[in-house]
């Protein structure tokens, strides 16, 4: 199975399809309660539940979800009602069609479970209209929206221009020490559509981060990532020097950080990372652990990318 640590946890939708076929004295003895089966939708609904949570079962690539909650509902196919769900040729033909929809908070989408979900239901519904219909025909099964995904975030870091790094570190500086985060937070930025323009090295020194940070807010540059000095020791100065500049702080990018970081480590707790904004730019302080700085950027692309426009007075 994929491994889907890495991806955030949030809300995931899904609304799927399908339709059975069958005959107009079919749909007759459905409206008149005369299946010698019994009540035909609650069975069926209760089936597609039941697809729905036993899709990782049936799907070994499929992980296990937590449904928060799932709709399932039957009408008679009708071309003014359903002519946004199936192809016109469906409606030259009676039959029923099923529309779930669903709701999960987790990191991966919920797409399969609703399509198995319409699926069953439609199985469950030939099941107990066959000993009355020898038409029966499944057809038309396909997802009709799924939300909360990285594609839904799509259009949050689509204009991304230019992002700068800066690395502060004593020993990577001097060239005792090989540096992993800043290559690291430079690939994410890159795979997000940004172009890293600016990437400097620098000592842990308050003084030269910060007229670093100030020449690249003079240059307008929209975000700017530091790396390292963010834990508790002496030498940890790129907190400070970034705090002492910042106009406005947005706590909420280092709170999500933290958070994400500490399901996976205890020692993520440690972090004294900071956000905020001097003039039109971002300042996001990482980690300088290679795990750390990607775990952190994890947490927050492409979602800080929105940043920008509400800097400049966009929308929220």
């Amino acid at each position: 199975m994929q491994n889907v640590t890495h991806k955030q946890i949030t809300l995931r939708t899904a609304c799927a399809v399908s339709v059975i076929f069958c005959t107009a004295p079919t749909i007759e003895l459905i409206k008149n309660n005369q299946l010698p089966k019994g009540n035909l939708f609650d069975v069926a609904q209760a089936a597609g539940f039941l697809g729905a949570k036993l899709t990782p079962q049936l799907l070994p690539h499929c992980h296990p979800v937590a449904i928060d909650g799932m709709s399932i509902k039957f009408e008679y196919l009708d071309k003014e009602k359903h002519a946004e769900y199936v192809d016109e040729k469906a409606f030259d033909r009676t039959g029923i069609l099923i529309l779930g929809e669903a709701k999960s908070i987790g990191r991966t989408g919920i797409e399969m479970e609703m399509l198995t979900a319409v699926s069953v239901a439609a199985l469950e519904i030939y099941d107990m209209l066959k000993p009355v219909d020898k038409q029966l025909e499944i057809g038309h099964i396909k997802l009709l929206e799924k939300r909360g995904g990285k594609s839904d975030r799509q259009l949050l870091y689509e204009d991304v221009s230019v992002c700068a790094v800066l690395v502060c570190s004593d020993s990577t500086a001097a060239g005792t020490r090989q540096d992993q985060s800043g290559k690291i937070i430079q690939e994410m930025l890159e795979s997000f559509n940004a172009e890293v323009k600016h990437f400097e090295v620098l000592p842990d020194d308050k003084q030269q981060i910060q007229q670093q940070i100030l020449e690249w807010v003079r240059q307008d540059v929209p975000f700017i990532f530091t790396t390292g000095g963010t834990g508790l020791g002496p030498r940890d100065n790129t907190i400070k020097a970034v705090e002492e500049l910042l106009e406005n702080k947005a706590e909420g990018i280092a709170e999500a950080m933290r958070v994400f970081g500490q399901q996976r480590t205890p020692l993520a707790m440690m972090s004294r990372g900071v956000a905020g904004t001097i003039g039109h730019t971002l300042i996001v302080t990482l980690p300088g652990s290679a795990n750390g700085a990607r775990e952190s950027l994890q947490a927050i692309l492409p979602a800080v990318f929105h940043a920008r426009k509400m800097i400049l007075g966009g929308g929220h």
